[in-house]
């Protein structure tokens, strides 16, 4: 059986950049967000708490593979087709559901989230916005 890397946010980290280590940690594959694709959202989970998983596309920056002992048996490249015609992929309703979303993305048929870097209203903290980026962004220099 063959899965993404996963993993969990660290406290005070962005989403964006969960994504990021995790893959780097488990893969040691350097890469960059492109879009959240979708989320998942639970009840009851880990230690009787909610649970949000956030699926990721991410784009390599670097394609030597340099997996994580502690927490991978094996790890490499393949093709799309190939990690989604998987039986363990197919027979779980949530993996078929997110392989749907990603064969879309790549035929160019689904667009996600995408990070927009902003400040909060209040404290001017550095935050970022995830939306679609279908929509045009008010006082965007694109209009």
């Amino acid at each position: 059986m063959w899965k993404f890397p996963t993993g969990v946010l660290d406290e005070g980290e962005d989403i964006c950049d969960a994504a990021v280590r995790e893959v780097k940690e488990e893969t040691g594959v350097n890469a960059k967000l492109v879009e959240i694709l979708a989320f998942r959202q639970s009840h009851k989970s880990f230690f009787d708490k909610s649970d949000l998983m956030f699926v990721c596309m991410l784009k390599p920056l670097s394609f030597d593979i340099q997996k994580q002992d502690a927490e991978i048996v094996a790890a490499q490249w393949m093709p799309f087709e190939q990690y989604a015609a998987q039986p363990f992929v197919q027979s779980h309703e949530l993996l078929k559901y997110i392989s749907n979303i990603c064969s879309a993305k790549i035929e160019g048929r689904y667009t996600g989230f995408s990070s927009v870097p902003t400040v909060t209203s209040f404290s001017q903290n550095k935050t970022h916005l995830y939306m679609n980026n279908k929509v045009r962004t008010i006082g965007s220099d694109d209009q």
